[in-house]
């Protein structure tokens, strides 16, 4: 006999997963189905479940009839006799159930019951928890678990069946249509075309609300939707992913099942099924709203699993733990949040001895904060707390220590805070130390107001204009100098974790790396469709500049900081802006608002420097949409107030209207572009943005949440991948890459900080003689016992004087010794709240310079004089070349390893340090960034020879080409030693360069000639 690989096959393993046998296993045996399910421990019970037959079920009222009268006929006798009195009982009880189900859907049913005349119907005994009673434990026990194989669920055609339906109490949970790859048929195709046009939605099993979930489903794949929409029908993945992409992981040689069996093993177990219902299925919008106008949401597979394993690890673990959640945009954060924070205040835990544990029958928290800045997220809590608990006002928010106090003693179980306020919620931590806390952290969103920004720079003691400072190092500077409280665990959800944050929060290894708690990567967001690949049409545009002398003297610079300083003034200039807000609008209207992308909606937005580069941007962007006639509006974005060429400048005056109303405005049609510097750049969702024009440095996270505001799917706009496009004038294809990749699957931290660094620190600090260490003592003392400012003011103003005027130090020392306590404070308020040991001096050391450094004025000359350099050079050309175009950027889909934060002491002069000629420097900075290679050909005999000789010294070219006998390896050899000294002789050939980086002929040419060249020089 062959072996069954059709979809009946598939049919089979599943009912025999659930029930312990299988139909076919039943025809053979000769026995009936009621047999089997009257004695289930004689045929196997498998995960609980009764067969159910096609003849019991009902598709009027789309129930199974069979247990559905059974189980209230056993658990509810009493009250079923109170309607039994009339002759038409039956009809009663079903057209009441069937008017409530149209009105509220069944997951209204399941959690509130069915009141029918003066009887009250449990339709659903819910699952328990450590404190419930025996009767609850009994009563979850008596609900009666169904799978029915090809239910014939159609009044208008009999004939018409679904593969699979799992029923509690005879109410229909899940409906399932199964295909199999080897039939030549799959879920994500054949499954989910039949949904949407071969099964009829308007039978009654198939409305919404009706049933909760329908799966299509295969060997290797699984999707649902909770809404059965005709063609419209959107389906999402329901799949655990694999090597950080879509899909599901292969089976294990040697194992025997398929890629799905995850589902009937773990997901429609009874408990399973049963906590997906009571605490994640949930319906949206108002009662009194229509019915199908309302949202019905099922937990995708990484939303349950996160969520089930914090609980399940808290449980074991008790309070005092750490999470660190990586969950890409696309994730369904928000979702996965609530969820969390609701199962957490009704977390019990496993063992009275856990740290935390107050008894077996009292919860293991007390209160659950959540720190976020989105205010939609405060409305999806309280909605969701709303749908699934009885309590009803136990969310509150809370801004001071004080609040936090008063809401516990008012009851209040979540408690909402802000990023800004986050300080003060950890001083009331630490307070209330007989309390217990999980603390959920949103911290992926930044705060697009000014005034929050500006309020956590004042918070952390930072009043710099344009300085980013992004949600992470806001959280660990809030924590900062502070252990992380045995009467808190805290979670932290990001989808870009950098070094500090791993290492705080994430989970220790045996080789002493940091790994996320949970991963939901990019790459399956990207893969999945939640998120789009913003990466996929990238194109980079090189700028070439040429400056001429000013003055007619020639005074000494550092180079390295010279040219950086003057490549900022060339981008700042008003000639230079006005040419690439020529470009962007040479590119957006033809390309984005002409072709009418996304339905004629898409949106711009244009990324640069600082507040005054967005401004003059903003009104060169407008003088030439005045010229072309105005096709549309521009927005701009910014903090505070900015003064431009003796003008000040607002947000809310340039657009002419509030600020609060930015976001809202930029969403009307007439308004197409968005101009920023810092704002908006992370924490804004905007489905109609689709091109970006990048004038500003991108690396690391900051890199990953601008381009990302992108990758927002739009299926209602007609959104594709190929309608992104990235026009960068900033930063190489390479630095993108790099920036990406960590972010792109999983992110690992190789090691902890060596946080050695901080007795050199401190060594080097305390020789200078600035203090003297009874000072330190003498501060603190006073500090923690909160004396008045003005007794610690003398302590900090002696040792001010000693560093301005009684050590007769050199202005360069003074630099180094502010940077050095500067290092000091920032490595140890980061790491001290994670420190396996405690160093007290550390701890005095790190309070006395946090007041001390603000009176450390500083003079650097250097600084000075590379100010007055922009004004001894004038500007006097300026190109731009399309350096690569329209380039798909690809990512490594390898696990990311990245170093924690380089602990080294460093200070205000090195010795890599170079000073030259003004006119040195100048004609270096144009030899790099103007384009204009005579070279003779004698030049270029001299140059080749010059390089020949470079190569045949490179420490790799005896071996791995003069030796090497394998053509291939020797030629890949040959380019990669080919490309190291290209990269070392950038500067003195940058012409040459250039033609070797862009002209793919010049390119081969030259390769074959240095080939030969080295060859015969040997």
């Amino acid at each position: 006999m062959h072996s069954q690989t059709n979809e009946q096959a598939l049919e089979a393993a599943i009912e025999k997963q659930l029930t312990g046998t299988s139909l076919e296993e039943i025809k053979t045996q000769d026995i009936s189905i009621n047999a089997v399910n009257e004695n289930a421990e004689v045929y196997g019970s498998g995960k609980g479940y009764f067969i159910g037959q096609p003849s019991n079920f009902n598709a009027q009222f789309a129930i199974d009839e069979q247990f559905f009268w059974q189980f209230l006929e056993t658990t509810q006798k009493e009250e079923l006799e109170k309607i039994q009195k009339q002759s038409d009982w039956k009809l009663k009880i079903l057209n009441r159930f069937d008017r409530m189900i149209k009105k509220y859907g069944v997951l209204h049913l399941l959690r509130k019951g069915l009141e029918v005349d003066d009887a009250q119907f449990t339709l659903f005994y819910q699952s328990p928890m450590a404190s419930s009673s025996q009767k609850v434990v009994d009563n979850f026990k008596s609900n009666l678990f169904s799978i029915t194989r090809q239910l014939r669920y159609s009044i208008d055609n009999p004939r018409e069946e679904i593969d699979l339906v799992l029923f509690i109490n005879g109410l229909p949970i899940v409906t399932m249509e199964l295909k199999n790859a080897w039939t030549g048929q799959n879920a994500r195709v054949h499954g989910q075309n039949q949904y949407k046009t071969e099964r009829d939605n308007k039978q009654v099993l198939l409305n919404f609300a009706r049933c909760i979930v329908h799966f299509t489903v295969d060997t290797d794949e699984a999707y649902m939707t909770t809404k059965l929409d005709g063609k419209n029908t959107y389906f999402l993945p329901f799949n655990k992913g694999n090597k950080h992409g879509k899909g599901n992981p292969e089976i294990p040689e040697g194992t025997i099942g398929h890629r799905t069996q995850y589902l009937w093993e773990e997901v429609f177990t009874k408990e399973s099924l049963a906590n997906i219902i009571q605490h994640f299925v949930r319906l949206d919008g108002k009662k009194k709203d229509p019915l199908n106008s309302r949202t019905l949401f099922f937990p995708r597979y990484h939303q349950m699993d996160v969520v089930r394993k914090i609980i399940a690890d808290a449980s074991e673990k008790g309070v005092g733990q750490t999470y660190l959640i990586q969950h890409s945009a696309g994730s369904g954060k928000s979702n996965s949040i609530t969820w969390a924070a609701y199962q957490l205040i009704e977390t019990y835990p496993n063992s009275e001895n856990l740290p935390g544990s107050k008894g077996l029958d009292r919860p293991l928290f007390d209160s659950v904060i959540v720190v976020t800045d989105r205010r939609l997220l405060d409305k999806q809590i309280r909605e969701n707390i709303a749908d699934f608990s009885e309590v009803k006002n136990i969310i509150a928010p809370a801004y001071s220590s004080k609040e936090l106090r008063e809401n516990l003693e008012q009851g209040k179980k979540i408690i909402i805070t802000t990023i800004q306020k986050f300080p003060f919620i950890i001083d009331g931590i630490q307070d209330l130390s007989n309390k217990r806390f999980a603390v959920i952290i949103d911290e992926a969103h930044s705060s697009q107001s000014g005034s929050a920004h500006d309020s956590m720079n004042r918070a952390m003691g930072s009043e710099s204009e344009d300085e980013d400072i992004d949600t992470q190092d806001k959280i660990v500077q809030a924590m900062k100098s502070r252990k992380i409280r045995d009467n808190a665990s805290y979670l932290a959800f990001t989808a870009t974790p950098k070094p500090i944050t791993l290492e705080k929060f994430g989970v220790k290894q045996e080789d002493g790396s940091f790994r996320p708690f949970h991963l939901y990567s990019m790459k399956q967001a990207i893969e999945e469709g939640f998120i789009m690949d913003v990466l996929s049409n990238y194109t980079t545009l090189k700028s070439y500049y040429e400056i001429e002398k000013s003055i007619e003297d020639n005074p000494l610079f550092d180079s390295v900081k010279a040219q950086k300083k003057l490549r900022v003034y060339v981008e700042k200039d008003q000639r230079t802006i006005n040419t690439k807000a020529e470009i962007i609008l040479d590119h957006f209207i033809p390309n984005v608002v002409n072709r009418k992308k996304l339905k004629g909606k898409a949106k711009g937005m244009v990324v640069t420097q600082s507040i005054e580069s967005a401004i003059r941007y903003y009104k060169a962007l407008q003088r030439i949409l005045k010229d072309k006639g105005q096709p549309f509006k521009i927005v701009i974005a910014f903090s505070g107030t900015k003064q431009v060429d003796g003008i000040e400048y607002t947000e809310s005056d340039m657009n002419g209207f509030s600020e609060k109303d930015t976001k809202d405005k930029f969403d009307e049609d007439e308004y197409r572009i968005l101009v920023v510097a810092n704002k908006y750049l992370t924490g804004f969702d905007q489905p109609k943005l689709c091109a970006m024009y990048v004038d500003k440095k991108l690396q690391g996270v900051l890199a990953v949440q601008a381009l990302s505001r992108l990758n927002r799917a739009a299926a209602k706009y007609g959104k594709k991948t190929e309608d992104l496009f990235v026009l960068d004038f900033f930063n190489s294809t390479d630095d993108i890459k790099d920036s990406f990749d960590p972010f792109y699957t999983s992110t690992t931290l190789s090691e902890a900080t060596d946080v050695n660094v901080l007795h050199e620190l401190k060594d080097i600090l305390d020789d200078v003689g600035v203090y003297e260490w009874h000072e330190v003592e003498d501060f603190n003392s006073k500090f923690f016992n909160k004396e008045d400012a003005q007794v610690l003011s003398p302590i900090i103003e002696r040792a001010s004087e000693r560093f301005i005027n009684d050590l007769d130090l050199e202005d360069d020392e003074k630099a180094d010794f502010k940077i050095k306590a500067k290092q000091f404070v920032k490595i140890y308020g980061q790491m001290a709240s994670i420190l396996p040991f405690e160093v007290l001096n550390w701890e005095k050391l790190f309070w006395f310079l946090k007041f001390l450094i603000p009176k450390l004025p500083i003079q650097n000359p250097e600084i000075d004089a590379l100010d007055e350099l922009l004004g001894s050079i004038d500007l006097s050309t300026y190109g731009i070349e399309r350096v690569r175009l329209n380039e798909a950027i690809g990512l490594d889909d390898s696990d990311s390893i990245v170093d924690p934060q380089n602990p080294n002491p460093r200070g205000a002069h090195g010795s890599d340090e170079e000073r030259d000629p003004l006119d040195l420097i100048i004609s270096s900075f144009n030899e790099r960034w103007f384009q204009g290679w005579d070279a003779t050909p004698d030049d270029q005999r001299v140059k080749f020879i010059s390089l020949t000789k470079s190569i045949q010294a490179h420490p790799d070219f005896q071996t791995k080409v003069a030796q090497n006998n394998d053509a291939q390896n020797k030629d890949l050899a040959f380019k990669k030693i080919l490309d190291d000294v290209m990269s070392k002789q950038r500067k003195q050939e940058l012409d040459l360069y250039r033609l070797y980086a862009k002209d793919e002929t010049f390119y081969q040419a030259f390769f074959d000639t240095m080939k030969r060249l080295s060859n015969a020089n040997m």
